[in-house]
């Protein structure tokens, strides 16, 4: 049974996201050399939850995951739960001005991280009760609603980078499981087209808009970050310090260790959200596509999963962790190198942050729990 399991493990999936892992102890060395006396301290606080992440990964992998369809009801209100727990005076802790952590002792977690795996296998087991009954706007109102609630509470923190890739989860699974894409594609563009039309009126004529300045400031200023209001000194610094970052580093990079930006401390945020600025910088663009690639083939894998899954539940929830890290992925990429918004969005393990990091191997232990128990070994 042992040798069974064994043969069906997806080995190259496994490669590449050691290949992640080791990659984001030696630059997080180098990232962190800067902002602490001791350059091994978040190494090493990183080194002990991918170790936690990885027995958590394994122990997902032990449960057939068609028992998690069983308690879908039950992980939808432990995600709420969580979501508010966070929101109450005294258990959540404000960090950066979100209140989205909660403080357990000698450390922390972050609900919206784990909402994120809720989110995915609950919706999983909403859409298979659905098939083919996702053909008209009318017809996704429930599954919009199915996400409102939690994405109201993430918001309310407020945690807009959460937020988006709550939307991204959504709208990957809703394709996966038989909505048309015309339909969805029909919303997205509506939704934000009248984003860009709110905050066209909110600056021309004052419109107000449910989230704050400086997030909106963050959302917008990557289109010109000099126009910040204070010559790039304001929200657009930290753009321009990534894009400085990564320029320089050319095809080769300047060395782990060696890179200006990171180093002299110019780059904000270099060992968690800006980290691929790091890589750009000291890996050079030979370094960055490397990382890009190993990314592709983990994500590619899982595809492979998802098509190969024995029932729908399966393919939706291996469809909802490829969403989730290829939003990611984009988005915190595209921050680096300033093509996309800053919204604080880490770079799936590979950023430095212990919720981030055990949720998404957690996520990991799912698409491979899926492949585990298909009906047949496939070569």
């Amino acid at each position: 049974m042992r040798l069974k399991y064994l043969q069906k493990l997806d080995f190259p999936l496994l490669g590449s996201l050691a290949v992640i892992l080791i990659m984001s102890l030696l630059v997080l060395r180098s990232a962190s050399a800067s902002i602490t006396s001791n350059p091994s301290y978040f190494v090493n606080k990183q080194a002990v939850w991918i170790i936690i992440g990885t027995c958590a990964m394994i122990a997902t992998m032990t449960v057939n995951y068609t028992q998690f369809a069983r308690y879908s009801k039950a992980l939808y209100v432990l995600n709420l739960i969580l979501l508010v727990l966070v929101l109450i005076p005294g258990v959540g802790t404000e960090v950066n001005g979100a209140t989205s952590w909660i403080k357990l002792g000698f450390f922390s977690i972050q609900p919206a991280e784990f909402s994120k795996i809720l989110i995915i296998i609950t919706f999983a087991n909403f859409l298979v009760a659905r098939q083919g009954q996702l053909n008209t706007l009318k017809d996704l109102v429930p599954c919009f609603i199915h996400f409102a609630i939690p994405l109201a509470l993430i918001l309310k923190q407020p945690d807009l980078g959460s937020g988006l890739v709550f939307l991204a989860i959504m709208f990957g699974m809703l394709l996966v499981g038989g909505a048309r894409l015309g339909l969805l594609l029909g919303i997205v563009v509506t939704g934000l087209g009248g984003a860009i039309g709110a905050v066209f009126l909110h600056l021309k004529f004052g419109l107000p808009l449910p989230i704050k300045q400086y997030q909106l400031m963050r959302l917008i200023v990557f289109l010109d970050p000099y126009a910040d209001g204070y010559g790039g000194r304001g929200a657009g610094y930290n753009i321009i310090q990534s894009l400085a970052a990564v320029g320089s580093g050319k095809l080769w990079g300047q060395g782990l260790g060696k890179g200006s930006q990171v180093q002299l401390n110019f780059l904000p945020e270099h060992h968690t959200d800006f980290i691929f600025s790091v890589v750009g910088e000291e890996l050079g663009f030979v370094g960055a596509v490397f990382l890009l690639s190993m990314y592709f083939i983990l994500l590619y894998r899982c595809l492979k999963i998802a098509f190969k899954a024995k029932d729908t539940f399966g393919a939706l929830i291996v469809a909802g962790v490829v969403s989730m890290f290829t939003y990611h992925i984009i988005q915190n990429v595209g921050m680096a190198i300033g093509i996309m918004p800053i919204t604080g969005i880490p770079l799936p393990m590979f950023s430095y942050g212990g919720s981030s990091m055990l949720a998404n191997l957690i996520a990991i232990g799912l698409v491979l729990n899926v492949n585990l128990h298909r009906k047949k070994i496939m070569f």
